[in-house]
C-alpha cells in the first residue's frame, strides 16, 4: 500500500512542480506560450518515464545509454527547478509592485486630488466671505434701490459659489472613500508579506528591504530543492518498493529458496 501511495504522491508532486515550472518558463518565453506548455508537459512525462526505466534496467542497460539518460534526468530536474524559481520570483515581484507602485501610486493620486479640491474649497470660502462683507456694507448704507439691487446680485453670486463649494465637498467625500479603500488594500498586501518579515528578523535580525529580499530568495531556494527532486526520489522509492514486492511474490509462488553464499560460505554448503 505504501508503495502505491508513494507512487501517487510522486505523480502529484511532479504534476504540481511541472505546472509551476511551465508557468515560470512561459513567463520567460512569453512569445511562445503554447509551444512552451506542450514542450514542458512532454519533458515532464519523459523525465518520469526515464527515471522509472533507469531504475528497472540499471544493471542491464549499456553504460553510454544509462549515462546519457541519467544526465538528461538531472538536466530536466534543473530546468523544472528553474521554472519553479521563476514562477515564485515573479509572484513575489508582482506582489511588491502592487505595494510600491500600483496601490501606492493610486493613493498618491487620490491624495493630490483631495488637496486640490480642498484648495478650491478654501478659495470659494474666501470669495463667499468677501461677498458677505460686501453685502453687509451695502445693507448698512440704507434702503436705497441701488444698494438693494447690488446686494441681491451679490447674494446670487454667493449662492452660485456655495453650490460650487458643495460640489467640491461631494468630490472630496468620494475621494476620501477611495483613499480609505486604497489604504486598506495596501495594508492587506503588507500583511501578506508579514510572515517573511518575521523570517528576515529571525535570520538576519533586520526587516529592511535588502534583508527581506534575501529571506524571500532563501525560502524560494528551499522550495526548489525539495520540489522536483522530491518527486523523482519518491518515484524511485515507489519503483524500489514495487520491485521488492514483486521479487518476494515470485519467490513465494515458485517455492525457491535463495542461499547467500557470502554468508554461509562454500564450506558450509553441502
Amino acid at each position: 500500500m505504501i508503495n502505491w501511495l508513494a507512487l501517487l504522491v510522486a505523480f502529484t508532486v511532479s504534476g504540481v512542480s511541472a505546472y509551476y515550472s511551465i508557468l515560470g518558463l512561459t513567463a520567460i518565453f512569453s512569445a511562445a506560450y503554447y509551444p512552451i506548455v506542450i514542450m514542458g508537459v512532454a519533458l515532464e512525462l519523459g523525465k518520469l518515464v526515464t527515471t522509472s526505466w533507469l531504475y528497472r534496467n540499471w544493471k542491464t542497460a549499456p553504460l553510454l545509454l544509462k549515462s546519457y539518460l541519467t544526465f538528461a534526468v538531472l538536466i530536466l530536474m534543473l530546468i523544472s527547478s528553474m521554472g519553479v524559481f521563476g514562477f515564485l520570483s515573479k509572484a513575489h515581484i508582482e506582489q511588491q509592485l502592487n505595494i510600491s507602485t500600483g496601490q501606492a501610486d493610486q493613493l498618491e493620486i487620490i491624495q493630490s486630488k483631495i488637496a486640490s479640491e480642498k484648495e478650491a474649497v478654501a478659495d470659494l470660502d474666501k470669495q463667499i466671505a468677501q461677498i458677505d462683507a460686501a453685502i453687509t456694507k451695502m445693507t448698512d448704507r440704507g434702503q436705497a434701490a441701488s444698494s438693494l439691487n447690488a446686494a441681491d446680485k451679490q447674494r446670487k453670486n454667493r449662492d452660485t459659489l456655495v453650490r460650487k463649494k458643495e460640489d467640491h465637498n461631494t468630490i472630496i467625500t468620494k475621494l476620501t472613500q477611495d483613499r480609505v479603500a486604497a489604504q486598506s488594500s495596501i495594508k492587506k498586501l503588507e500583511a501578506e508579506v508579514g510572515p517573511i518579515k518575521y523570517i528576515a528578523a529571525m535570520v538576519y535580525e533586520s526587516t529592511d528591504s535588502d534583508q527581506l529580499e534575501r529571506a524571500v530568495r532563501g525560502v524560494i531556494i528551499l522550495l526548489v530543492f525539495v520540489f522536483d527532486p522530491l518527486a523523482v526520489a519518491l518515484l524511485l522509492a515507489a519503483n524500489h518498493g514495487l520491485n521488492q514486492k514483486n521479487d518476494f511474490t515470485n519467490l513465494k509462488e515458485t517455492g525457491i529458496l535463495r542461499i547467500n553464499d557470502d554468508v554461509l560460505g562454500e564450506d558450509n554448503v553441502t
